[in-house]
Order: C-alpha cells, then sequence, then structure tokens
C-alpha cells in the first residue's frame, strides 16, 4: 500500500525502537536525545521518543542526518580464509567479526557455511524466511565453487560426479557439473584448476567429492549461490549490501 505521494506505507513503531534497532540509541539513551532536540520527523523537532512513527514513509533525522530505517540486512562477503562461519567463537575470529558495528544492531546470521580455510561468497542476513528457503534440501539451490585440485581431474571424473559419486559415509551426491579449467604441472606434481556445481551443502562435499575419485582439494572459493554470483570487486575480508536486483534474484520474483 502507498500514500498519495506514492511512498510504501508500514506499520507504526515507537521512534525509541527505531533508534534501537537500528543500533542508534537505547531507550533511555533516545530520552536524551529528544531533550536535547536532536531528533526530526519530517522536519519537527520530537519532544517524545515514543512517538509512533511510520518509518516507510516519514523522514526521521538525528543530528541533521538521514536515518535509513530497514527491518532486514542482506550482505554479500567474500569470506576470507581462517574466518569461521558462525555468529561467536571463543577461539577463532568469525564472519560477524568482519562486521561494522552499524550491521551488528541487526544481529546478522551467515545463511550456510563455508569451511575455515574455504574463500568466498557467503550471505549474511536477519532474514530467517529466506535463510530457510535458500538453505532447504528441497530447493536444491545451485552452488557453484572453483578450486585448485592435486591430481589430474580429466572426463572420467566429469562423468563419475554427473551420475553422483558415493562419498565416505555411503552417501551417494546428486549430478554435479564439473569444468576443467587446465591441468599443469606444479613442483612435478599434476595440478587441475576447475569449477564445480553442486545442488547440495554436505559436510566439506567439494573436497569429500573429489576424494572419491582419488584426488584431493587444496584450494577452494564458493563463487556463486543460487543465481547470485560473487561480486568480483570484493576483496576477501570485504563485503557490500545486496541491491534490489539481486534480491529479487535470490527470492525467485
Amino acid at each position: 500500500m502507498t500514500n498519495e505521494s506514492g511512498k510504501k506505507i508500514g506499520k507504526k513503531l515507537r521512534l525509541d525502537k527505531i533508534l534501537s534497532h537500528l543500533g542508534l540509541a537505547t531507550r533511555s539513551e533516545s530520552k536524551k536525545l529528544v531533550k536535547q532536540g536532536r531528533i526530526t520527523v519530517d522536519g519537527t523537532i520530537i519532544k517524545d521518543s515514543g512517538l509512533q512513527v511510520d518509518p516507510e514513509v516519514s523522514a526521521i533525522e538525528l543530528d541533521g542526518q538521514p536515518v535509513r530505517y530497514r527491518e532486514f540486512v542482506y550482505l554479500m562477503l567474500n569470506k576470507p580464509q581462517d574466518v569461521i562461519s558462525a555468529t561467536e567463537d571463543r577461539h577463532d575470529r568469525t564472519v560477524i567479526d568482519l562486521l561494522d558495528a552499524e550491521y551488528l544492531a541487526f544481529e546478522p546470521f551467515p545463511v550456510g557455511r563455508l569451511d575455515k580455510d574455504t574463500e568466498g561468497l557467503l550471505l549474511l542476513t536477519n532474514d530467517g524466511k529466506l535463510a530457510h528457503e535458500l538453505l532447504s534440501p528441497r530447493k536444491h539451490v545451485p552452488k557453484t565453487y572453483e578450486a585448485i585440485v592435486f591430481g589430474a581431474v580429466d572426463e572420467a571424473d566429469g562423468a563419475a560426479f554427473k551420475a553422483g559419486v558415493e562419498l565416505d559415509d555411503g552417501y551417494k551426491t546428486m549430478p554435479a557439473e564439473l569444468e576443467i579449467i587446465r591441468r599443469y604441472e606444479q613442483d612435478g606434481a599434476p595440478h587441475s584448476d576447475i569449477r564445480l556445481t553442486i545442488m547440495e551443502g554436505k559436510f566439506h562435499q567439494v573436497k569429500r567429492m573429489f576424494e572419491a575419485v582419488g584426488k584431493k582439494v587444496v584450494f577452494l572459493k564458493r563463487v556463486s549461490m543460487g543465481p547470485l554470483p560473487l561480486d568480483p570487486e570484493l576483496s576477501p575480508g570485504e563485503y557490500r549490501e545486496l541491491d534490489e536486483e539481486e534480491l529479487r534474484l535470490l527470492r525467485g520474483e
């Protein structure tokens, strides 16, 4: 629903709740900001931090700076090695530790996981519904990886992956698409650069698939998830918010 000016109409929220949700101020801090005349709504200085405001319609400013409200946050991260896909850990740095403070108030979490030594595309959000859709085994969301493999990967491996290979626990994988980018010698041993698209997300799946055909992954990077490719401008450890088109793609709109 929109108003006469074409702006989307959402539900009204307490002003102090809006600021708290965005990590800008606690409720008690909001009261102080209001007393100091530092908050305006549609150009009017606010006297009550409990004022009901529609953040989708009204222009909220703190110290003259626009307050951009949104319920959910969606981040694309190029996960570096030696960082774990978790919200907290006692021993290792997590992907949440890479985020600026402005995003921590949203309490985002990683959508799925990448191994500690794996780089590449990882989504972080606080939208549980979208995360469930992307991770549901019934959805078979494709995930594409690029890898350096110790061993000469050949067409027989491609055929095996296409048919599904049996992992060390007896599980047979769904058909996967293997592309051999190049084969070469390094330190007198055969190596291969490959691209692999899988439809599942089993524990260490790519590594275990290559072990099933007698080879070993020595470097692994996820380059896409569903229709979303990793932004090539993001260096390991860098991230950005998804744009509207990327969100539509993920939602299948």
